[in-house]
Formats: structure tokens, sequence, C-alpha cells
């Protein structure tokens, strides 16, 4: 191995000069590791690994470049925060990570070459070092990439998927931040970050999980895992895939929000944007083939999406003119994809309405719901049973209604109390007043008469 004096970066053995310093390169055990703020630099972990410089930093760790000094090959070196190490659960997740290395080999993951513990509770993981960056930092940078790359990147991803899938494992938390993108001359190498978080569904797996909390980031959930449901499967992953596959084409996500309960609640309540008509809205066209495709795998219900991510992948490529499987894409140079799409652009749909609202887009995750199988609805009407029929299954014979009749309504009773027979009813209070009135006209009419007189 070689460093750069300058920067401390290690590179193999045929390399002549630094390309970021334009130094030339010196035997990596003669280049002095340079001073840093960080005391793990300079220092040999493990009593194997020296650590070069610090190549990245994030919420849960810190990555390392270091020198293997028994295999003499640059290597990388993630330790968890203080803080993250104290939590049991990140732990196991941690050592989850390097048993998986062991089971799931493929050439799209990036090797976990050594556990190590560090003392007073630390542990890190030796991993290869991968020369490129994070489709994060490609997308922050270019905004949306060609769909010839996009589909080289989505079909490598499906390849790795597939696998992960056969032996009952789901990635969970696929994102920008966990595809690497190595560049080569014949275009991007992904590699795939990150299998601390993947859920084992083989039955009896032990489940770090727990019951209604959420594993994923907001922005590339699925509905099921928005919804915190235990029981998710390959298929959330899928959902996952073409939210990448959406945002590398047009620059947007699929579903936005101004916080995460608003995104987590378009997600599983809103159809995603249509991609073709946000690439023109950016001036950049694309097929309405491809609003069909990514319409269905971010459909709400598992049983509704592909079954595969080398399903998606094939229907992606399919979409842009491209004929063949996702296995020769994923090997194919960009050059070559480039120029195929570019010869199947006039046969493409060039304009058009958003794909229809799928009925499978009702439902929210309910996959049984949808795999059962259609029954038809009852009659309605049903044909008269006869007397035998009705005698033979002991039902009841039904009633006769004759022909309707207004109510008859009884007269009103009287509210004044009843008296014995031969016992005078006393007056009532207006028989008072109207006798009273009388005697009084009459008494009038005298005094008038007798005043005449």
């Amino acid at each position: 191995m070689k460093a750069c004096p300058s920067c401390g970066r290690l590179y193999p053995e045929e390399a002549g000069y630094c390309p970021v310093e334009g130094t030339m390169l010196v035997r990596a055990s003669r280049a002095p590791v340079l001073p840093a703020d960080d005391a793990r630099v300079g220092q040999a972990l493990g009593g194997r690994y020296q650590v070069r410089r610090v190549i990245a930093d994030g919420g849960m760790g810190r990555v390392y470049e270091a020198l293997d000094l028994v295999q003499e090959q640059s290597v990388a070196i993630k330790v968890l925060h203080a803080a993250v190490a104290e939590d049991p659960v990140q732990i196991e997740r941690f050592e989850r990570e390097f048993a998986l290395s062991r089971v799931l080999v493929h050439e799209g993951v990036v090797r976990v070459l050594d556990f190590i513990e560090l003392g007073q509770g630390e542990r890190a993981l030796v991993m290869e070092l991968l020369y490129g960056e994070e489709l994060k930092n490609t997308l922050a940078r270019e905004g949306a990439i060609s769909p010839a790359r996009v589909v080289r990147m989505i079909s490598q991803v499906a390849r790795v998927l597939d696998v992960a899938h056969a032996q009952k494992l789901v990635h969970r938390d696929l994102k920008p931040e966990n595809l690497f993108l190595c560049q080569t001359t014949a275009g991007d190498d992904v590699k795939i970050l990150d299998f601390g978080s993947v859920k084992d569904t083989a039955r009896g797996a032990r489940q770090l999980t727990a019951l209604g909390t959420t594993i994923g980031s907001p922005n590339y959930m699925s509905p099921e895992q928005a919804q915190g449901q235990p029981d998710l499967d390959h298929r959330a992953d899928v959902w996952s895939l073409a939210v990448i596959a959406f945002e590398a084409l047009v620059g947007e996500l699929p579903f936005s929000g101004a916080t995460t309960a608003h995104i987590l609640l378009a997600i599983v309540s809103k159809r995603p944007k249509t991609a073709s008509l946000v690439a023109a809205s950016a001036g950049r066209w694309l097929p309405t083939s491809l609003d069909r495709v990514l319409e269905q795998a971010l459909r709400k219900a598992p049983a509704g999406r592909f079954d595969s991510a080398g399903a998606f992948a094939d229907a992606l490529g399919g979409a842009l003119g491209l004929v063949g499987t996702h296995d020769e894409w994923a090997a194919w140079p960009e050059r070559q994809l480039t120029a195929e799409i570019a010869a199947a652009v006039p046969r493409l749909p060039q304009g058009g309405d958003a794909p229809p609202a799928s009925p499978l887009d009702d439902f929210f995750g309910e996959a049984g719901v949808l795999e059962l199988k259609a029954v038809a609805p009852p009659p309605l009407s049903l044909r008269p049973r006869s007397t035998a029929e009705r005698a033979e299954s002991r039902e009841p014979a039904p009633l006769e209604w004759g022909p309707l009749e207004p109510p008859r309504v009884a007269p009103p009773a009287s509210l004044a109390p009843s008296l014995p027979p031969g016992v005078p009813r006393p007056l009532s209070t207006r028989s008072v007043l109207g006798w009273a009135l009388a005697a009084s006209l009459f008494l009038g009419l005298a005094g008038l008469a007798w005043a005449i007189w």
C-alpha cells in the first residue's frame, strides 16, 4: 500500500500520485500519520489496524480509514459513538451486521472483515474501504441522474435484494445514504451498506424491534413500516427501491411534507406524484410508461406491488424501451444503456395523463384482503319457497298481511273526575264567569229602566 504524505489517504500499490493533493505517493509504512483532533488517529486498534484519518461522521458513529498491518491493505473502521454504545439494542444490531456478513455474501454488499472489542464497552466493525460516494451526495450535487445510470443502479441493487429476500432477510432501511456508488470506467458499481436494521422474517428468528415502533427513514418508508406493522415482508424493500428510483429520475421525492408526521401521513393516505409531470416541470422528459411502473411499485397494499425487486427492475428497464432483464442490464456499461434507451425513444409514449387510480390503492397494507378470491354478491331477490319446502326445513309460515287501514283513534277521555249517580257535577270556572256576566248585565239594565221610569 501507498499513502499521500500530505493528506494521509491510502492507495493501492500501482498508484503514483494523489489525485487530491497532486503529491507523489510513498509506502504507507513510511508516510507519517497526520495530527488530528480525534485521539484514535494514529492508534493501532486491536493491535492490527492503524487509524490514518477520519472519513465520515454520522449520528450513529464515526468511520475511519485504517491500514491493516497484517494484510497490508486499506480498510474502513466504523466505531459507535459512546452514547449509542450504551444502548444494548444498538449493540446487538451492530453485532448482527457482522454476523449477517457471513451469511449474505454478495459482490453488491459491503464486506465486513472483522469485529473488534476496543474496551470500556466500545466495539468496531472493520469493512472493506470503498472509493466513490453515497448516492445521497450524487443527488445533492446533480439533482437527477440519467435514466441509463438509474437502470444500471436499480438492476444491481435488485440482484442483491433478491438474494437477501430468498434468505428471508429484509433490509428495512434502503435510502440514498445506504447506496454507495463506486465509479468505474463502465459506470457505477453499487454497494449496499448498513444491514444492521435488517429484519429476519424466518420463523423463530429473534426480533429486535418493539411492536408498534418503526425502523427506517421516513421519506423511504413503506406504508406498513409507517404504521409500525410487525409483519412486513420483502415488498417493503420494493417500495423503498421505487422511491429511490423516482427521486433519482426526477430529482424529487414522490411524497413530501413539512414534518415527519406529514410525510408519513402522505405515504399512508395520498397518491404519489406523477414522475413524467414532475420531470416536465423541470424541463426534462420521461415516458409515461414509467408512471405506470412507479405507480404499481408504490401501491399502498403490498399485494398490489411487484412481487420482487427484480420484477420491478425488469419493468423499469422495459418502460424505457430496453430489451432483456435486470441481470443483463446490471452488467452493461452505462454508455450501452444510454444508446439503447436513445434508440427506443421514438417508440415510447410521448405524453398523456397520469396513470389511472388503482383499486388496490384503496387498501392500506391489507395484503390479505387483496389476495382473497372474488366472490359473487348475493342475489337481490329470492324465489319464494313453497309450503312443502318450508315444512321440510321447519320454517314458520309467512305472515299474511291484509289491506292497510288508517288507525282508529279513540276519543280523548274527559279529564273531569267521575261522580256517583245523583250527585250534581260542580260548575266549571267558565260557567261561573258566564253567569256572573249575565247577572251584571241584567242588573245594569234594571237600574237604567228604573232611572227612566
